[in-house]
């Protein structure tokens, strides 16, 4: 699953490319991970919701544990009571630039980035709620993977096409179902040495390199 992504364009720029009003004072990276604040179109307004969804998990002794995001909703998953009412009412449009997987051995992987070979900026499908803990959070919408990106990951983000925006937020459930599918568009595939987790490149091979964290997918809850 998506567990970081680019938004290289300022608010102002993405709300005159998705024609809705810029949101004042949003601010964001441009690196986006999970629990950071990004670029969302909703209700009329490109502005900052926080990525992921509140997971509150139980301890061993029936303890709450301290949220964890949950920054992808399945789409086969999408009617199920963890996702439905923000499905069936609030969708979105997610503006991103790049999106990354993890690929390589384990504790060794690395930062592939994928496009959408000449798109600068295109659109993810996206719910967002209402939530106690972070305010107003988003997820991105997955499908299965394209064959260029299935060696890697099972899933890839919904590619929605310009066409498509303004039925994926308004249309009924049913019809925006129907949008949840594989984009054909072909796809930018930038390969990378910098590690998924933690810090620096992998080192090169003979040189000595220190203690490396593993995949961060294996953190997330995968019931959802």
């Amino acid at each position: 699953m998506c567990n970081l992504y680019r938004m290289t364009k300022g608010t102002a720029e993405v709300a005159a490319l998705f024609e809705v009003l810029p949101q004042e004072g949003a601010n964001f990276a441009e690196e986006v991970y999970p629990g950071y604040s990004g670029l969302v179109v909703a209700e009329g307004h490109a502005q900052t919701m926080t990525w992921g969804f509140p997971l509150v998990l139980k301890g061993r002794q029936g303890q709450p544990l301290k949220p964890k995001p949950v920054t992808n909703a399945r789409d086969d998953k999408l009617h199920t009571r963890f996702w439905k009412d923000s499905f069936v009412h609030r969708r979105c449009l997610v503006p991103i630039t790049r999106w990354a997987e993890p690929e390589g051995k384990a504790g060794q992987m690395t930062r592939t980035w994928y496009g959408i070979e000449g798109v600068d900026t295109f659109a993810v499908a996206g719910l967002w709620r209402e939530s106690p803990e972070w305010g107003r959070v988003y997820t991105l919408v997955m499908a299965p993977a394209c064959e260029q990106m299935v060696d890697v990951h099972d899933r890839m983000p919904v590619l929605l096409p310009r066409r498509d925006w303004s039925r994926w937020i308004e249309a009924a459930p049913e019809e925006a179902f129907g949008l949840c599918v594989t984009s054909p568009a072909p796809l930018t595939v930038e390969r990378t040495r910098r590690l998924w987790t933690g810090a620096g490149d992998l080192p090169a091979s003979g040189e000595q390199g220190g203690e490396l964290g593993g995949d961060t997918d294996e953190t997330m809850p995968r019931l959802l």
